[in-house]
């Protein structure tokens, strides 16, 4: 089995990975990292961890002592459907998001990774909220 996390550079994000990592080293699963946008790196998108930030997140998993793959997908149509494909082809035992508050314009005019991963995954999804 298989623990997935969508993950973004933010506070967010960060509080889903510990949290994953928590669950796979737990639970005797590898973790997946999922770090996915529909732009290119080089455009600067705030959604994509830089080769530094990625470097922090081996060495955290490492430190934890959690077997994990950390996949970087860019330029595709939907993070949430990255997300849940890797869930579905890994067998996953549960997803691991991060949540932020935003506003309901922000909502309606951009749409909601986290809403989707909670509403179409086939594992249970646990979300989480930055300190």
């Amino acid at each position: 089995m298989t623990v997935v996390v969508g993950y973004k550079p933010t506070p967010e994000g960060d509080a889903a990975l510990d949290r994953a990592a928590f669950e796979a080293k737990r639970g005797g699963e590898d973790l997946i990292v999922v770090n996915a946008s529909q732009s290119d790196a080089t455009e600067g998108d705030p959604a994509i961890a830089g080769e530094s930030k990625l470097a922090q997140i081996r060495g955290r998993l490492d430190q934890a002592e959690v077997r994990y793959t950390v996949r970087q997908r860019l330029r595709v149509v939907n993070p949430a459907e990255e997300i849940i494909a890797a869930a579905a082809d890994n067998d996953a035992s549960m997803i691991v998001i991060g949540l932020r508050r935003r506003s309901k314009v922000g909502k309606a005019l951009f749409g909601s990774i986290a809403q989707t991963v909670l509403l179409e995954a086939d594992c249970p999804v646990v979300a989480v909220k930055a300190r």
